[in-house]
């Protein structure tokens, strides 16, 4: 069986699970769940009786996950923060890149662990790559996200109002250039304008994730300053490079290149993943969700050999017991 703990913003979850279950005939005490905050959590870790903890969230709240559970010898599968970027190359079709890049950035207000936080683009097309992405994010629609024409809608709480402001300041202060957005939406409700921001892969904030429609975009001469900069970054989830040179792509999915667990080409960071195999490398913890071999992590792997002889054959050619033959003389 297994226990589903859901953060105390997201109560609806559970009755979501419910109706799945019972839709498709499962028991629904076969999945249980619980919506409560860390001490609920810090109980599950330390429980031997857990064998296996999936946790999907922060790097730190992570790292604090993995040492208890490695402590006590279970297993852990993570799913933590990711810094995605899209590399742009010369030779793109700018339109299926821009269109990418605005949806990757500002869909879900940038509230996606795939959300791309970083546009690399290549020099040759970053002044009109940037002219196309600042025309589209002035059309965008904000408000309410069940409205078919809202692209971007509200923030989760108030508390990420306060780190896109904080993140903003920060940016400005690391010599980063506001080219869109930037400003908090006054009315009801935590809306933000989707935000572009030309800044250098060196300022520390661009290392950093942060939950909200923030993009920052970088200049690069070439595919391997591209690579160079992709990996640069503590997290290492999704990516994507637009090209049409088959080398590039074979030179971005190789050992030298991305160092994420999802390399993309020609399609964004985020909604291509499903059916995959979902997770990343370094902070964002190394666990994979989905995909074919998925349902191994949550399995207990064993080894059995039957044997249906009364013989018992030993390995090196080991034989206890058994008489030797007496060597008769000649």
């Amino acid at each position: 069986s297994a226990c589903l703990v859901g953060s105390e913003m997201c109560i609806r979850d559970r009755y979501g699970i419910e109706k799945v279950l019972q839709n498709n005939g499962i028991p629904t005490d076969l999945c249980s769940m619980l919506i409560g905050g860390p001490e609920i959590g810090e109980l599950i870790i330390q429980d031997s009786n857990i064998n296996l903890v999936s946790f999907t969230g922060s790097t730190s709240v992570g790292r604090r996950v993995s040492q208890a559970v490695n402590q006590r010898f279970g297993k852990v599968i993570l799913e933590l923060g990711g810094n995605n970027a899209i590399i742009v190359m010369n030779d793109a079709k700018l339109e299926l890149a821009v269109r990418s890049a605005l949806f990757a950035s500002v869909g879900t207000a940038g509230q996606r662990c795939t959300t791309c936080r970083r546009l690399i683009i290549q020099e040759g097309v970053y002044d009109e790559v940037l002219s196309r992405l600042v025309s589209a994010y002035e059309s965008i629609k904000i408000g309410d996200p069940l409205h078919p024409d809202t692209l971007c809608g509200p923030l989760h709480t108030k508390q990420q109002i306060t780190q896109f402001k904080e993140t903003i300041a920060e940016a400005l202060q690391q010599g980063g250039k506001i080219l869109y957005g930037g400003h908090v939406i006054d009315g009801p409700g935590n809306f933000v304008e989707p935000t572009i921001i030309q800044i250098s892969s060196d300022a520390a904030v661009v290392s950093r994730e942060t939950f909200a429609p923030i993009l920052y975009v970088i200049k690069v001469k070439d595919l391997e300053s591209a690579i160079q900069i992709n990996n640069k970054v503590p997290q290492g989830l999704s990516s994507s490079l637009f090209t049409n040179d088959l080398e590039s792509v074979f030179q971005w999915i190789g050992p030298a290149g991305s160092d994420c667990g999802i390399m993309n080409v020609n399609i964004p960071t985020s909604g291509a993943e499903i059916g995959g195999a979902f997770g990343g490398e370094k902070e964002t913890g190394g666990g994979r969700e989905s995909g074919s071999d998925s349902w191994k992590q949550y399995m207990r792997r064993g080894t059995v050999t039957l044997n249906y002889s009364e013989n018992l054959p030993l390995a090196q050619g080991i034989n206890f017991g058994a008489k030797k033959e007496e060597k008769k003389p000649v």
